[in-house]
């Protein structure tokens, strides 16, 4: 059985542009480091908030990244995104957008303009995924993932599992990934319960979006917690202690040295001082 190495209530939120209120669990101030979640290098949690309307764009500029993936995934509200290489598009409640920066793309996100009229409830997850040595400077490319595109497992009784990528008992998810890596949404019914199993290795955590579970039978995790598990064993399981969405986690450490200062993440600091040259010279693209 992997046991939950540490239970981690969020600390303070900060805004990122003038959209979004997070949580920073990776990397953090109380020693959830790039290293611990390798290859999940960031994760920053917008928990549930409501947004009131406005006629002004909320979000985030344009900015540049390079060397990673970044995976963002709505649980309520919707965001509009652009990048320099032409893509683009509306992530609405449910969907994922999974964009490969790689060699270096500059991306924007604000609030659906209709959303941000009328505002509502909003609820989302960033999370950066590292890119080994070999992909860093791979072409960027885009993956829209539809929530009716995902795989997914039927638990019954109005439970399921959504594979966003990875596998859950023979499901595959519908994102392509340069590594091993188990992402998926867990939607349980109040007592329902169902187990996972992660290669001993494999850095693994929990995000509760929603309600409340129990790991193992033996420790309550709260909503808006994150668990992180030991890396001994490779079965766990929860149950949900009331209507609950947990976010699962799952990936193969790169074990490769990490570099990184704000949106670049790479292997060494002549790499890290290359990103900023290519940055500042336009090799990144054009994005108003």
């Amino acid at each position: 059985m992997r046991k939950i190495e540490s239970v981690y209530v969020p600390h303070e939120t900060h805004w990122v542009g003038n959209g979004f209120r997070v949580h920073n669990f990776i990397p953090s101030g109380f020693g959830l480091d790039m290293k611990r979640m390798d290859p999940f290098i960031l994760l920053d949690y917008n928990a549930k908030m409501s947004v009131s309307p406005s006629d002004t764009a909320r979000g985030v500029g344009a900015h540049p990244h390079r060397g990673f993936e970044t995976v963002t995934i709505a649980y309520e509200g919707k965001v509009e995104h652009h990048d320099s290489f032409g893509d683009g598009g509306i992530i609405g409640t449910g969907d994922v957008q999974w964009m490969s920066a790689a060699s270096g793309v500059l991306h924007k996100e604000f609030y659906e303009s209709g959303f941000n009229k009328t505002g509502g409830d909003f609820c989302m997850v960033q999370l950066w995924v590292n890119l080994a040595s070999e992909f860093k400077m791979s072409e960027p490319k885009y993956q829209a993932i539809a929530n009716d595109k995902m795989g997914v497992y039927d638990l019954g009784g109005g439970g399921r599992i959504e594979v966003i990528a990875g596998e859950y008992e023979g499901v595959n998810g519908a994102a392509r990934t340069y590594s091993p890596v188990h992402l998926m949404n867990a939607k349980l019914q109040s007592g329902q319960s169902t187990e996972f199993s992660f290669e001993e290795h494999f850095n693994t955590a929990l995000l509760i979006i929603k309600g409340a579970v129990v790991v193992n039978e033996s420790e309550i995790v709260p909503q808006d917690n994150l668990a992180l598990f030991e890396n001994n064993g490779t079965d766990f399981s929860i149950r949900a202690l009331e209507d609950s969405m947990v976010l699962v986690m799952s990936g193969e450490p790169l074990n490769e040295p990490i570099v990184h200062y704000g949106p670049f993440v790479m292997n060494t600091k002549e790499e890290l001082n290359q990103a900023f040259i290519d940055f500042e010279s336009g090799k990144f693209g054009h994005l108003e």
